[in-house]
């Protein structure tokens, strides 16, 4: 099995091993679907397979956001412990798609509240200036929804006007229009015909781009919040999943390391090395901002030496295209301690 070729296959694996974990307090969900109190205060939800990570987002959401919000966590690795989360409600849940977990949140846990806020658990809150964002923007009753990080690759083409697509990474959705009114879903689809900026052109809608386009079309209003303002706001890592997926497959960090060395040097070229790469570094970073908060080592039985991936990194730095840097991961875990 090639390097790209593994990927798939240890999604579906996770996804059914964890079921033994997740199964039956999914099940037992789907029976009571018992919905957060009503409040004024928007419910904030995340998604988690990887327990260090959460540990760096519960500790900036509490630090920034405190009581303002309250916090759902679906737990899809079956690892968390909710008394390491005591102001959240921490679900264990099947690892199904973001796109049905989070509408799930939004349609059943969230439904008596007017906001719902899905945020990626590779994207942190770093100033509670968030909130301010939000209350100014939702003033206006035709915002259905307030984005922190838009994707930036592509954009709608409607009526002849350009939008950006909002994307979920960390995006605040009005319910009373996207659910009570609209009656949408964060599915992704086939279908997408928009506007490419990288010349590849577009093919798919990912989660949230096909309900964002009928927003826009039915004549609400989805606000961006203006790149200068974002990364006072939030940052986050992207594409650390894989890395994620490959750190519960191996058992041991040599396995790990024969993975990443083991393909010939041009398949640096393309996207899958580089990707595990910086997932494997940022979520390193990560274990460390775990110990810096609990206190407390958090040991992946498969994840190399921070010295084993820098010495990786920078052999392989002169092979990766242009477009690809991995000084991303370096700023983004840079701002995060600084943040804690």
């Amino acid at each position: 099995m090639t390097y790209y070729d593994l990927l798939p296959y240890v999604f579906k694996k996770f996804s059914l091993l964890r079921i033994l974990r997740t199964g039956i307090p999914s099940a037992m969900h789907y029976v009571s679907r018992t919905p957060l109190p009503k409040s004024e205060k928007p419910a904030i939800f995340t998604m988690n397979i990887m327990p260090p990570m959460m540990t760096v987002w519960y500790h900036l959401a509490q630090k920034n956001l405190g009581d303002k919000v309250d916090i759902v966590m679906f737990d899809s690795s079956g690892t968390l412990n909710p008394k390491d989360f005591p102001k959240a409600r921490v679900q264990k849940f099947i690892n199904l798609y973001a796109a049905t977990k989070s509408d799930e949140f939004l349609y059943h846990i969230a439904n008596k509240r007017k906001l719902g806020w899905i945020c990626d658990d590779d994207m942190f809150i770093l100033s509670g200036k968030c909130m301010d964002r939000i209350e100014k923007e939702f003033a206006d009753p035709n915002t259905a929804s307030l984005s922190f990080r838009p994707r930036p690759w592509w954009h709608f083409d409607i009526d002849g006007a350009e939008f950006e697509p909002s994307s979920s990474y960390s995006t605040v959705i009005n319910r009373e229009i996207y659910c009570d009114k609209e009656h949408l879903s964060l599915s992704p689809c086939d279908g997408n015909t928009h506007v490419s900026h990288i010349g590849k052109p577009l093919t798919r809608f990912d989660t949230f781009d096909k309900a964002n386009e009928t927003l826009l079309k039915n004549g609400y209003r989805c606000a961006i919040v203006p790149e200068a303002d974002r990364k006072e706001l939030v940052t986050g890592f992207s594409g650390t999943s894989s890395a994620v997926m490959l750190l519960w497959h191996f058992r041991t960090a040599k396995q790990m390391m024969d993975y990443l060395e083991g393909p010939e040097d041009k398949s640096w070229r393309g996207n899958t090395l580089f990707t595990v790469l910086s997932g494997l570094r940022a979520i390193s970073a990560m274990q460390q901002m775990h110990e810096t908060i609990t206190g407390k080592p958090y040991i992946l039985r498969s994840m190399p030496t921070p010295e084993q991936l820098e010495n990786l990194k920078n052999k392989k730095k002169p092979l990766i295209r242009d477009a690809h840097s991995f000084d991303h991961v370096d700023e983004v875990a840079e701002r995060l301690r600084a943040a804690l």
